[in-house]
């Protein structure tokens, strides 16, 4: 696999402490692709989100949205492959499961759907999704063993819905891009991966 497609949008998917940084990370730099990382350090909603998820909910998610979509922007405008950390048509999955729970308000809800459906009507969908299929068991363990500060509480049980709506998520958008899925309890060979990879380019 080459950078000669300057078209090519590859997306690492799954779930917090699935893993998705670390292969972003060593597939961009073995590929010599673009990379684009999830707002961790730079997100000033994130530690208040998990410490008060009603108050915070809706402003970080509008704020993620944004910045996957300016991402979304450099990655068309861009005359080199890219590799994302999380597409902008993920952050779906975060805001279904906390609307099941009665974290967002309907209103808040609807107004957020309407402003994705408005944005992406004329968007491209990443060429492949690589979803590394992680147990949110296992995550929690990962996200415990990286000792973010904001990320203490976090729960196994909110892991487990997340968990649920992603592999919907990955079933509904499997129609309209390829998918790789990848059981990823156990770290992969970087090299491995991209000969998943060429298999289905």
């Amino acid at each position: 696999m080459n950078n000669n497609n300057k078209q090519m949008k590859i997306c690492v998917s799954g779930n917090i402490g699935a893993g998705k940084s670390t292969l972003v990370k060593s597939l961009g730099t073995e590929l010599d692709f673009n990379i684009y990382r999830e707002p961790v350090l730079d997100n000033p909603y994130l530690g208040l989100f998990y410490q008060d998820m009603k108050t915070y909910a809706f402003p970080m998610q509008v704020f993620l949205f944004n910045h996957r979509y300016r991402q979304y922007l450099d990655i068309l405008n861009s005359n080199k492959p890219s590799i994302q950390d999380r597409s902008v048509y993920e952050d779906q999955v975060f805001v279904n499961v906390l609307y099941e729970d009665g974290i967002l308000l309907d209103l808040d809800y609807k107004t957020y759907k309407e402003l994705v459906k408005n944005v992406l009507s004329n968007t491209e969908y990443p060429n492949i999704i690589i979803y590394l299929d992680v147990d949110p068991r296992e995550c929690l363990k990962r996200i415990k063993n990286r000792g973010r500060k904001c990320e203490e509480g976090i729960t196994l049980e909110y892991l487990i819905k997340l968990k649920k709506h992603y592999d919907l998520w990955i079933d509904n958008i499997s129609n309209y891009t390829k998918v790789i899925r990848i059981n990823w309890n156990t770290f992969k060979n970087t090299k491995d991966v991209i000969e998943l990879l060429q298999l289905r380019c």
